[in-house]
């Protein structure tokens, strides 16, 4: 049998049988892949240890005839144990890697992987905002799709105002103006921002509880 070594994150683990598991893997180099963990659910397992959710590990695999590869080796690289203390981040990060796990069904490539390891590490980070964590994460998640949202005009072509409110057209994908619309300057400065910096970054724009539900609502719906 052959071997490869890679990073992996799980995306998805069964049970099999009375001690193993077979684990659907997110690569950057190969991009989705199912393996086997022999006797991984038994207490003496050398192999539990280096197989956690919410974590990258270095792994070995081997391949035989079947599609499914054998795990002979699995080490941590990195765990990002505060996303279970908390239940929003908890929920949170099962959100974005079934996000990733539908899309990765179809596309293979490496920016999906860094992606989801970013999120997990900023989801990781406790001082940030989760609600700023997932809008980071959806809008760079439709970019990738090609779907990113145009924040420079509404949808006749003329840019967008700072003294104007505007509703989003889903039809158009574009903002069109009206009096009484649902977003503002300070949403599309959140957005704009969202879409260019890092969590880490964002996390020092002051003023944003009463617009961050709004935004949120906006790119969770461009996923349907």
């Amino acid at each position: 049998m052959q071997t490869f070594r890679t990073e992996a994150i799980i995306l998805r683990r069964t049970n099999y049988g009375e001690a193993d598991r077979i684990l659907t893997l997110l690569t950057p180099e190969r991009g989705k892949i199912s393996a086997i963990a022999k006797s991984v659910r038994k207490s003496k397992s050398k192999l539990a240890g280096g197989l956690e959710l919410f974590a990258t590990s270095d792994i070995t695999i081997a391949e035989g005839r079947s599609e499914l590869g054998l795990i002979t080796s699995a080490r941590l690289v990195h765990f990002y144990g505060n996303i279970l203390h908390d239940y929003e981040r908890l929920q949170l990060g099962y959100e974005l890697t079934r996000l990733i796990n539908r899309i990765t069904e179809t596309v293979t490539e490496p920016e999906f992987y860094i992606l989801l390891r970013d999120g997990f590490h900023y989801l990781d980070e406790l001082a940030i905002d989760h609600r700023l964590v997932e809008l980071w994460f959806r809008l760079q998640f439709i970019a990738l799709l090609g779907r990113g949202l145009n924040l420079s005009t509404d949808s006749s072509g003329a840019r967008l105002n700072a003294e104007l409110a505007y509703m989003f057209d889903f039809q158009e994908m574009a903002f069109n103006e009206k009096s009484t619309g649902t977003f503002t300057a300070e949403h599309i400065k959140l957005l704009r921002l969202a879409t260019v910096k890092t969590p880490a970054v964002l996390r020092q724009v002051g003023g944003i509880d009463t617009i961050i539900d709004d935004c949120l609502q906006l790119v969770r719906a461009l996923e349907q």
